[in-house]
């Protein structure tokens, strides 16, 4: 993933400035910033959900993601897994049926869930709990589904809005190293956080955010707001 000059804006107002960066397939990188600084827009123009004002964005296959059709665009996110801080689960399924659910809304065959499901939930380490309803569970397994739910197309880039923003000190860990262990198959996670422990703990790429614009970009970095 490679961004050249690129800058968005919201009406007269640029909420990203002249972003170069590139991330490199397989790395773990957080993204660090106070509320303002421009890391949810980022993240939205990662997504293809934010137009973006001038320069490129292109994907790991040398695809500019800014300018793709509608139907490539959706090609393009099925790439991604996605995991947000507010879960968007259905508290009255089963983890089983959750996953089942966001399968059968993507057009996946009854035989091909059959089949998947049990892979992704034991990727996960829920495989044993499958037929658990959502609101019994505790946060890093409601956390644990989201991330089986995002891998349903076999992803290659994880991005986690604030995914441990609702969990203790221990659950969050535990999604973290679960994301680590992903990181570790090869996958790309890109996780933005406002988690200093994490972040510090864990000593991976961290680029911080500030008025728009990138206040540092640190290998094995720390939290430096």
């Amino acid at each position: 993933m490679k961004y050249s000059n690129v800058s968005v804006a919201y009406g007269e107002r640029t909420i990203l400035h002249d972003i170069s960066l590139e991330i490199q397939p397989g790395e773990f990188v957080f993204l660090i910033g106070s509320s303002g600084s421009g890391k949810t827009s980022f993240i939205r123009t990662l997504l293809g959900a934010k137009k973006i004002k001038s320069g490129k964005i292109l994907d790991d296959a040398g695809n500019d993601i800014s300018t793709l059709s509608p139907k490539k665009l959706l090609q393009y996110r099925r790439n991604l897994g996605i995991i947000f801080q507010d879960f968007k689960l259905l508290p009255r399924k089963t983890v089983r049926e959750n996953v089942a659910f966001a399968m059968e809304v993507c057009g996946y065959s009854q035989k091909e869930i059959h089949k998947r499901i049990p892979e992704i939930l034991a990727q996960v380490g829920l495989l044993a709990k499958k037929e658990k309803f959502v609101e019994t569970l505790s946060g890093g397994e409601i956390q644990r589904t989201c991330i089986a739910r995002a891998l349903i197309h076999h992803p290659q880039i994880i991005i986690g809005d604030e995914p441990t923003g609702n969990l203790d000190k221990h659950n969050a860990l535990e999604v973290i190293h679960l994301l680590e262990k992903l990181n570790e198959q090869g996958k790309t996670v890109i996780v933005a956080t406002h988690d200093e422990h994490l972040v510090n703990t864990l000593k991976k790429r961290v680029i911080a955010f500030r008025d728009g614009k990138i206040f540092s970009d640190e290998k094995n970095g720390t939290y430096c707001l």
